[in-house]
């Protein structure tokens, strides 16, 4: 069963099948005006062609063929349209009655192509796998100390790219639980720094560096030293220990001896950072 609808800008009839227009919503588009309007609320119900011609619309589903337009009995202005359309055996096509010819086109959307779909996941999936290589690059301490099977693999990543697999730094979980600066008994001018460091962190960390300042009577530095892990370390177990770091939860007891001969301290200034 076919409907009549026309268009409410130039008055064109058209004849459309239901389910062209339920394709989306009744909304069509003139093929004379370009106007897009809504077909089902602009059917005709007392028209009628009077000529049984195949519906215009089925250009839109069939390659190749042009639809056309059809013209409704009791509309001058369909008439007029169908008279344009259907031109006389032998008479030159006229360019203006071939573009009154062209039916209205329902507002169908076109798939995309797949190639662009392909192409597109393929630029994501590239993407989001930059996205987590430089997020595991920048947080490989913290999955090596969360996913400690994985520490192997990334220090085998850090050593092919050049980067350096290290233990966290958290110098407000790493605190001196006490420190000493005392005389030594068996070597003249010769002072000897005494402290504990505990890591609070419940992973291992690294060992911090240490800050020493010599203060005179009225608390002025006098004389400052930074000593590395290897300067501490290395009496309590060498150099191979400070790869470790300091266990979670551990303390560590270190002994320093600091040559105090040109410098009269009173007292001491003691902090720890990383570099």
């Amino acid at each position: 069963m076919s409907l009549v609808t026309r268009c409410p800008q130039c008055a064109t009839a058209f004849r459309v099948l239901p389910a062209q227009l339920s394709a989306k919503g009744g909304k069509v588009r003139c093929g004379k005006c370009t106007a897009v309007f809504d077909g089902v609320s602009h059917l005709v119900a007392d028209a009628a062609p009077e000529s049984v011609e195949p519906s215009p619309q089925l250009g839109l589903f069939e390659p190749g063929q042009r639809p056309r337009h059809v013209s409704t009995g009791p509309d001058p202005a369909a008439t007029t349209v169908a008279r344009r359309a259907a031109p006389e055996p032998g008479a030159p096509r006229d360019e203006t009655a071939q573009a009154a010819s062209e039916d209205i086109e329902f507002l169908v959307e076109r798939p995309t192509p797949r190639r662009f779909n392909v192409a597109w996941s393929l630029m994501c999936l590239i993407a989001g796998a930059a996205l987590a290589a430089q997020a595991t690059f920048h947080f490989r301490t913290e999955l090596g100390v969360l996913v400690p099977d994985l520490r192997p693999t990334l220090a085998a990543a850090c050593d092919a790219i050049g980067c350096e697999l290290r233990l966290p730094r958290r110098p407000e979980l790493m605190s001196i639980e006490s420190s000493e600066l005392q005389a030594d008994g068996q070597r003249e001018a010769v002072i000897v720094l005494n402290a504990v460091l505990r890591n609070r962190a419940p992973f291992p960390q690294e060992f911090p560096a240490l800050e020493l300042t010599l203060t005179d009577a009225g608390e002025q530095p006098l004389a400052r030293r930074v000593l590395q892990p290897v300067d501490y370390v290395r009496e309590r177990g060498g150099a191979e220990m400070v790869p470790k770091g300091i266990a979670p939860g551990a303390e560590y007891v270190l002994r320093v001896p600091l040559d105090a001969r040109r410098v009269a301290a009173t007292g001491y200034r003691l902090y720890l950072f990383y570099p």
